[in-house]
Protein backbone atom coordinates (compact mmCIF):
# COMPACT_ATOMS: atom_id res chain seq x y z
CA UNK A 1 0.00 0.00 0.00
CA UNK A 2 1.21 3.44 -0.90
CA UNK A 3 1.96 5.49 2.21
CA UNK A 4 0.07 8.74 1.83
CA UNK A 5 -0.47 11.05 4.75
CA UNK A 6 -2.05 14.43 4.14
CA UNK A 7 -1.81 16.77 7.07
CA UNK A 8 -3.55 20.03 7.97
CA UNK A 9 -3.42 22.20 11.07
CA UNK A 10 -5.89 19.98 12.96
CA UNK A 11 -6.27 16.84 10.86
CA UNK A 12 -4.47 13.86 9.39
CA UNK A 13 -5.87 12.19 6.29
CA UNK A 14 -4.56 8.69 5.58
CA UNK A 15 -5.73 5.94 3.27
CA UNK A 16 -8.29 3.71 4.97
CA UNK A 17 -7.34 0.26 6.19
CA UNK A 18 -9.29 -2.70 7.57
CA UNK A 19 -8.67 -1.28 11.05
CA UNK A 20 -11.02 1.61 10.15
CA UNK A 21 -14.00 -0.60 9.28
CA UNK A 22 -15.62 -0.47 12.72
CA UNK A 23 -15.47 3.35 12.82
CA UNK A 24 -16.73 3.49 9.23
CA UNK A 25 -19.63 1.20 10.13
CA UNK A 26 -20.58 3.46 13.04
CA UNK A 27 -20.39 6.52 10.74
CA UNK A 28 -22.52 4.86 8.02
CA UNK A 29 -25.13 3.88 10.65
CA UNK A 30 -25.86 7.42 11.87
CA UNK A 31 -29.27 8.58 10.54
CA UNK A 32 -28.14 12.22 10.15
CA UNK A 33 -25.20 11.09 7.99
CA UNK A 34 -27.52 8.96 5.88
CA UNK A 35 -30.06 11.74 5.26
CA UNK A 36 -28.53 12.87 1.94
CA UNK A 37 -26.72 9.64 1.14
CA UNK A 38 -27.96 7.23 -1.52
CA UNK A 39 -26.15 4.26 0.04
CA UNK A 40 -28.53 3.79 2.96
CA UNK A 41 -27.81 2.59 6.48
CA UNK A 42 -26.05 -0.79 6.46
CA UNK A 43 -28.05 -3.63 8.02
CA UNK A 44 -24.93 -4.98 9.74
CA UNK A 45 -21.13 -4.80 9.88
CA UNK A 46 -20.80 -7.35 7.06
CA UNK A 47 -22.71 -5.05 4.69
CA UNK A 48 -20.36 -2.17 5.55
CA UNK A 49 -17.38 -4.45 4.93
CA UNK A 50 -18.81 -5.55 1.57
CA UNK A 51 -19.37 -1.93 0.46
CA UNK A 52 -15.94 -0.77 1.67
CA UNK A 53 -13.88 -3.72 0.34
CA UNK A 54 -13.51 -2.29 -3.21
CA UNK A 55 -12.32 1.01 -1.70
CA UNK A 56 -9.84 -0.80 0.55
CA UNK A 57 -8.60 -2.78 -2.45
CA UNK A 58 -8.23 0.36 -4.56
CA UNK A 59 -5.96 1.83 -1.89
CA UNK A 60 -3.61 -1.15 -2.27
CA UNK A 61 -3.25 -0.99 -6.06
CA UNK A 62 0.04 0.04 -7.63
CA UNK A 63 -1.85 2.86 -9.37
CA UNK A 64 -4.63 4.02 -7.09
CA UNK A 65 -7.76 5.19 -8.91
CA UNK A 66 -10.00 5.76 -5.88
CA UNK A 67 -8.31 7.40 -2.90
CA UNK A 68 -10.38 6.94 0.26
CA UNK A 69 -9.03 8.64 3.36
CA UNK A 70 -9.88 8.37 7.03
CA UNK A 71 -10.01 11.84 8.57
CA UNK A 72 -8.55 11.86 12.08
CA UNK A 73 -7.97 14.60 14.60
CA UNK A 74 -4.28 15.25 15.18
CA UNK A 75 -4.83 16.02 18.86
CA UNK A 76 -6.27 12.62 19.87
CA UNK A 77 -6.37 10.50 16.67
CA UNK A 78 -10.18 10.40 16.90
CA UNK A 79 -11.98 9.26 13.72
CA UNK A 80 -13.80 12.28 12.23
CA UNK A 81 -15.03 10.78 8.98
CA UNK A 82 -14.18 9.91 5.40
CA UNK A 83 -13.14 11.87 2.34
CA UNK A 84 -12.41 10.42 -1.08
CA UNK A 85 -11.17 11.32 -4.52
CA UNK A 86 -12.32 9.06 -7.35
CA UNK A 87 -10.21 9.51 -10.46
CA UNK A 88 -11.86 9.72 -13.86
CA UNK A 89 -10.28 9.28 -17.27
CA UNK A 90 -6.53 9.94 -17.50
CA UNK A 91 -7.17 11.80 -20.75
CA UNK A 92 -9.48 14.30 -19.02
CA UNK A 93 -7.40 14.47 -15.79
CA UNK A 94 -10.57 14.77 -13.69
CA UNK A 95 -11.87 13.36 -10.43
CA UNK A 96 -14.89 13.45 -8.14
CA UNK A 97 -14.66 14.18 -4.44
CA UNK A 98 -17.03 13.25 -1.61
CA UNK A 99 -16.92 13.45 2.17
CA UNK A 100 -18.85 12.14 5.14
CA UNK A 101 -18.28 13.31 8.72
CA UNK A 102 -19.63 12.24 12.08
CA UNK A 103 -22.20 14.86 13.21
CA UNK A 104 -20.27 15.51 16.41
CA UNK A 105 -17.67 17.18 14.15
CA UNK A 106 -20.09 19.19 12.01
CA UNK A 107 -19.85 22.98 12.08
CA UNK A 108 -16.19 23.04 13.16
CA UNK A 109 -14.60 23.59 9.74
CA UNK A 110 -13.16 20.07 9.53
CA UNK A 111 -14.88 19.20 6.24
CA UNK A 112 -13.60 22.37 4.57
CA UNK A 113 -10.10 21.86 6.00
CA UNK A 114 -9.97 18.26 4.74
CA UNK A 115 -11.46 19.15 1.35
CA UNK A 116 -9.00 21.99 0.72
CA UNK A 117 -6.13 19.60 1.49
CA UNK A 118 -7.56 16.92 -0.82
CA UNK A 119 -8.03 19.45 -3.63
CA UNK A 120 -4.40 20.56 -3.19
CA UNK A 121 -3.34 16.88 -3.36
CA UNK A 122 -5.41 16.36 -6.51
CA UNK A 123 -3.95 19.31 -8.36
CA UNK A 124 -0.43 19.19 -6.90
CA UNK A 125 0.43 15.50 -6.64
CA UNK A 126 -1.98 13.93 -9.11
CA UNK A 127 -1.79 16.75 -11.69
CA UNK A 128 -5.56 16.84 -12.17
CA UNK A 129 -7.23 19.48 -14.31
CA UNK A 130 -10.75 19.37 -12.82
CA UNK A 131 -12.31 18.16 -9.57
CA UNK A 132 -16.07 17.78 -9.29
CA UNK A 133 -18.54 17.24 -6.46
CA UNK A 134 -22.27 17.07 -6.02
CA UNK A 135 -24.73 17.32 -3.19
CA UNK A 136 -28.47 17.16 -2.69
CA UNK A 137 -30.01 20.61 -3.03
CA UNK A 138 -31.31 20.51 0.55
CA UNK A 139 -27.86 19.65 1.90
CA UNK A 140 -26.96 23.29 2.45
CA UNK A 141 -24.09 22.52 4.84
CA UNK A 142 -22.26 20.43 2.23
CA UNK A 143 -22.90 23.05 -0.46
CA UNK A 144 -21.36 25.65 1.85
CA UNK A 145 -18.30 23.42 2.44
CA UNK A 146 -17.82 22.99 -1.32
CA UNK A 147 -18.03 26.76 -1.87
CA UNK A 148 -15.69 27.55 1.04
CA UNK A 149 -13.15 25.15 -0.47
CA UNK A 150 -13.23 27.20 -3.69
CA UNK A 151 -15.57 25.07 -5.77
CA UNK A 152 -18.05 26.81 -8.05
CA UNK A 153 -21.68 25.91 -8.51
CA UNK A 154 -22.14 24.87 -12.14
CA UNK A 155 -25.70 23.73 -12.20
CA UNK A 156 -28.46 21.52 -10.98
CA UNK A 157 -29.34 18.01 -12.09
CA UNK A 158 -33.02 17.24 -11.72
CA UNK A 159 -34.24 14.31 -9.62
CA UNK A 160 -31.02 12.34 -9.84
CA UNK A 161 -30.66 11.21 -6.20
CA UNK A 162 -32.90 8.47 -4.80
CA UNK A 163 -33.02 9.54 -1.14
CA UNK A 164 -35.23 8.09 1.59
CA UNK A 165 -37.30 11.29 1.38
CA UNK A 166 -37.83 10.82 -2.38
CA UNK A 167 -36.06 11.92 -5.54
CA UNK A 168 -33.79 14.92 -5.02
CA UNK A 169 -32.17 17.36 -7.37
CA UNK A 170 -28.38 17.57 -7.11
CA UNK A 171 -26.15 20.65 -7.15
CA UNK A 172 -23.04 20.17 -9.32
CA UNK A 173 -19.80 21.90 -8.28
CA UNK A 174 -16.30 21.98 -9.74
CA UNK A 175 -12.89 23.55 -9.35
CA UNK A 176 -10.19 23.76 -12.04
CA UNK A 177 -6.44 23.67 -11.62
CA UNK A 178 -6.38 27.27 -12.90
CA UNK A 179 -8.95 28.56 -10.37
CA UNK A 180 -7.83 30.59 -7.37
CA UNK A 181 -7.80 28.32 -4.34
CA UNK A 182 -8.02 28.97 -0.61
Amino acid sequence: MEKILLSTLRLNLRLITESDLEAIHVLQSIPEVDRYNTLGIPKDFEETKKVMTPLLESNTKKEIDYYTFAIKQKSDNQFVGLIALKLGSKKYRNAEVWFKLNPMFWGKGYATEALVKLIDFGFGELKLHRIEAGCAIDNLASAKVLEKAGMQLEGRRRQTLPLKSGWSDNFEFSILETDTRN
